[in-house]
């Protein structure tokens, strides 16, 4: 009997990507995440468990007998605390490979949840557990969130200067898998889309696609952080991964005409 790959995080917008790549790619895979999945979610390749990274609940029944743990799971704050916890159980049991999954920027930009991520990932390196860690760019799945909240807006409000360069959630989750089936590679090249855009741009190619119209009007974001964002400290590395779909053609697939 094989022993299975532990996926915090399985059932999150990147972690339903990876757990049937692993399965296509023979894995046995455990999927841990803080609410249990809708039935029918099970099959004779994936188990499902409940707990809590942050709390350190679960976390010892879900690495037990794990090689190799993908780790997904993340939020808004906390995931330092939720890293240390998870490193800590898998060193216990005995975890050969830790992938992790960060954000491009997280060394570089004075925010917050960054700062945590940054942490998250000194915690898995710091560790006795061997690690690979791959930063990526925003996905289009977030960008997409973003522009439909901005575009309800009648006048939106756009950060001048600042450019992101989003990533499909389906290129970052075939690299986790290509990383996962090899060995631990320390901080890989960043991953992120295939084309640097402007906020103003980014936001112009929702509203064509809903076949809106919005006023849009230039700011200038304040801070310490508006001036990192504006140096493009959340831009990809040189050296970096590109990842295949475009912002236009995640858009063509998601987003209807009104």
């Amino acid at each position: 009997m094989t022993s299975p790959v532990l996926v915090t995080g399985g059932t999150g917008t990147l972690g339903r990507l990876v757990v049937p790549l692993l399965t296509e790619a023979g894995c046995e895979v455990r999927v841990l995440s803080r609410h249990r999945p809708g039935t029918g979610r099970a099959t004779a390749d994936v188990e499902y468990l409940t707990g809590d990274l942050r709390a350190d609940q679960g976390i010892e029944a879900a690495v037990a007998g794990a090689r190799t743990v993908v780790h997904l799971a993340g939020g808004p704050k906390g995931d330092d605390d939720a890293a240390r916890n998870l490193v800590r159980a898998a060193s216990r049991a005995g975890v050969r490979h830790l992938v992790h999954i960060s954000v491009i920027g997280a060394d570089r930009l004075p925010v917050g949840w960054l700062r945590s991520k940054l942490a998250a990932e000194r915690a898995v390196a710091g560790s006795d557990v061997p690690w690979t860690t791959l930063r990526a760019a925003q996905f289009h799945d977030l960008v997409l969130t973003v522009a439909e909240k901005m575009a309800k807006l009648p006048v939106v409000p756009v950060p001048g200067g600042l450019r992101f360069e989003p990533v499909d959630a389906r290129d970052v989750a075939s690299r986790l898998v290509e990383l996962t089936l090899g060995g631990p590679a320390g901080l890989v090249p960043d991953l992120a889309g295939p084309r640097v855009y402007g906020m103003a741009e980014l936001l112009r190619g929702y509203l064509a696609a809903r076949g809106s119209r919005r006023l849009m009007m230039p700011i200038r974001l304040p801070g310490q952080a508006g001036r990192a964002y504006r140096a493009g400290e959340n831009l990809a590395r040189a050296g970096a991964t590109a990842g295949k779909r475009t912002w236009e053609e995640f858009l063509a697939e998601r987003v209807r005409p009104r």
